[in-house]
């Protein structure tokens, strides 16, 4: 695990100076990049959504139990016409802070696509095997292996890590952040006024029935999926492939965190860092670990700090660059008064975990550099009760 780290800090660190210089991705086209800090997990056995229903902090049943939405007419050997959208959760401790995100993929069964002869449904599985894949936090890999087996006890679910065989891809751009299930350059493909079924699961999926899903937490994110590693996802161009410091800027410029790396592990409140706006939680599932602590708090509905997307600029308004580490502390410049802390910083980008009543009041700093100011930014995909719910605290105060 150290090594991995390691790897995964030399090359954030090795890419960086291409990325800091693009800190405005708002008009750029679709790009594709290989999350190399994330890992693949599988869970496989007749328990498997019994298992992760009582664990994870949103509702699993819906990977086992398509609905009719998840069913397509576009049946070849590579695409299944049940494609069951990813699930993103977190799993907390029992205190319900932060320990790790996934996203919950059920790949497509044999009998759910054609043969290879295209006759056909290809065989039934095993009655009562249950298969899921999870993108999970590739630095936290083997700590959370230790302790999905640690809650595991007795169920019927065998989990193992198949990082060396899947790796996770995100596709993302401006082009991508409109409201479809499918991929505008797969909805587009076609000769004429015909429209070409066959070249539009070719660019969908590949043999092994993988495809690009939209990204379950924001639209705005794009796509994301799990491909075999020693293939090229569908829709992947050399031009049109990059580096994953990319996707992290697309990222904060969006404010979503993603990981324990940008989330606090152990620390982190999941409501403080939007995760119920991400759809990452399910208020009506029922028990899990955790659960208490996250219903009371967004019963009781107040929430007093969030996560924010924050410019980091100088004295005439200008972005400034490799100036703010994570951890430095957001001040109001007249007070002095501890307004948040930085949890991310790239570039003259970064996420903040600040307080709503001082978060907008455009006079915020960073302790101990006197030439940086901080712009807060509220995301445009915040729900409208957020909004309110900052102005009655401000008034409040």
């Amino acid at each position: 695990m150290y090594r991995f780290k390691k790897q995964s800090l030399h090359f954030l660190k090795s890419n960086y100076k291409f990325f800091s210089n693009q800190t405005h991705l708002q008009n750029a086209g679709p790009m594709a990049t290989h999350l190399r800090t994330r890992s693949v997990i599988r869970f496989t056995g007749p328990e498997t959504v019994k298992f992760l229903q009582g664990l994870v902090s949103n509702d699993v049943r819906k990977l086992a139990d398509p609905q009719p939405e998840d069913r397509t007419t576009l049946a070849t050997t590579n695409v299944p016409f049940v494609s069951v959208p990813p699930v993103y959760a977190a799993l907390l401790t029992p205190q319900g802070r932060f320990l790790y995100d996934m996203f919950l993929y059920r790949p497509g069964r044999a009998d759910e696509k054609l043969d290879r002869t295209g006759s056909g449904p290809g065989p039934s599985p095993d009655t009562g095997e249950v298969e899921l894949f999870a993108d999970v936090d590739g630095s936290e890999l083997d700590e959370l292996l230790q302790t999905l087996k640690k809650y595991r006890l007795r169920s019927k679910v065998d989990i193992e890590s198949v990082a060396d065989d899947f790796s996770c891809w995100q596709r993302f751009g401006q082009d991508l952040g409109q409201n479809s299930s499918v991929e505008p350059d797969a909805a587009s493909l076609g000769w004429g006024g015909g429209f070409d079924r066959s070249g539009q699961s070719s660019s969908q999926g590949n043999n092994y029935g993988w495809q690009w899903y939209r990204d379950p937490r924001l639209d705005c994110l794009g796509f994301r999926g799990i491909f075999s590693s020693n293939t090229t996802p569908p829709l992947v161009e050399a031009d049109k492939e990059t580096n994953e410091e990319n996707y992290l800027l697309w990222r904060l410029e969006k404010g979503v965190a993603e990981g324990s790396a940008e989330i606090p592990k152990g620390e982190a409140v999941p409501l403080e860092y939007n995760l119920a706006g991400l759809n990452g939680i399910s208020f009506d599932k029922g028990c899990y670990v955790g659960q208490e602590l996250i219903a009371r708090t967004h019963h009781r509905g107040v929430i007093r700090k969030r996560l924010l997307p924050l410019k980091f600029l100088n004295e005439s308004g200008k972005e400034v660059e490799q100036k703010v580490a994570p951890k430095s502390e957001v001040i109001d410049a007249s007070s002095g008064k501890k307004a948040g802390t930085v949890t991310t910083a790239l570039g003259s980008c970064g996420l903040g975990l600040l307080r709503l009543d001082e978060a907008f009041k455009g006079s915020l700093a960073i302790r101990g550099l006197d030439d940086v100011k901080v712009q807060a930014i509220k995301p445009g995909w915040w729900p409208a009760e957020w909004a309110s719910d900052h102005q009655e605290q401000t008034a409040a105060v």
